[in-house]
C-alpha cells in the first residue's frame, strides 16, 4: 500500500505539513490492517518544486523532481493533500500542482482515494474544503473521502481535531482497501467531440 502527501505549506516548520503528517500517521496503519505494519508513506513539499512547476507551464513538460512526484502521486493508492488558505480558496502553488499534472496524465487521479485537508488562521474559512478542494478534485475524477479535515489556529491542542483526523483517515483507508484496483471509467468530457448541431437540425426540417 502507497499512501503520499502533498502538502503545500511555504512555511518552516509547517502547519499545513503537521496536518498532513497526522492525518498519515491514523491512515497508514489503518489502511494494511488487518496486515502488519503500516503503509509506505511518502510527502511531497510543493514549496520545494516551486520552480520546476512553473518551468512545466512554459516547456510543456515535468522534469526532474517534479516528474518523480507526479509518478508518486499517480502510483499511489491513496492520496492526503493539504493546503493554507489564501483569499478564501486553495494556494496557486497548489493549484498549479495539480494542474500541472492533469495536463501531464489526465488519468492520474481517476478513482484514486483522496483526503482534503486545509489550515488557514480562522475557522471561518473552513468552507474552503467544500467550496474549493471537493469540487476540484471531483472533477478530476478523484474518490473523495466524505470527511474533509480544517484546523484553524486555535484547533491546534483543542479538542475535537483530534476525532476529525481519525474519522477523515479512517474513511480514507477503507476506501483505499476497497478502491486501490479499482479500474477508473474512461474520461466522457473532452471539448474535442463538437455536437453536428446543424446536421442534427436538417434533419429534423420537414421534407418537401
Amino acid at each position: 500500500m502507497k499512501l503520499v502527501v502533498v502538502s503545500a505549506g511555504l512555511s518552516v516548520p509547517s502547519s499545513t505539513r503537521l496536518l498532513g503528517d497526522r492525518l498519515a500517521a491514523v491512515a497508514a496503519p489503518a489502511a494494511t490492517a488487518p496486515e502488519p505494519g503500516p503503509a509506505d508513506v511518502r510527502v511531497i513539499e510543493l514549496r520545494d518544486l516551486a520552480v520546476e512547476i512553473a518551468h512545466t507551464f512554459t516547456n510543456g513538460f515535468p522534469a526532474g523532481a517534479l516528474a518523480a512526484a507526479f509518478e508518486a502521486v499517480a502510483g499511489a493508492d491513496g492520496l492526503i493533500v493539504v493546503t493554507p488558505v489564501f483569499s478564501a480558496s486553495y494556494s496557486g502553488l497548489f493549484k498549479s500542482f495539480f494542474d500541472a499534472l492533469s495536463v501531464s496524465d489526465p488519468d492520474a487521479l481517476a478513482g484514486k482515494p483522496v483526503l482534503i485537508a486545509a489550515t488557514g488562521g480562522t475557522a471561518r474559512h473552513s468552507l474552503v474544503l467544500d467550496h474549493a478542494l471537493r469540487p476540484l478534485f471531483s472533477y478530476l475524477r478523484a474518490v473523495v473521502v466524505p470527511t474533509g479535515v480544517y484546523a484553524a489556529s486555535e484547533d491546534w491542542g483543542a479538542e475535537g481535531l483530534d476525532g476529525r483526523i481519525d474519522r477523515a483517515a479512517g474513511e480514507l483507508a477503507t476506501l483505499m482497501a476497497g478502491l486501490s484496483t479499482a479500474r477508473p471509467l474512461p474520461r466522457r468530457d473532452s471539448f474535442e467531440e463538437v455536437t453536428p448541431f446543424e446536421e442534427r437540425l436538417a434533419a429534423l426540417r420537414p421534407a418537401g
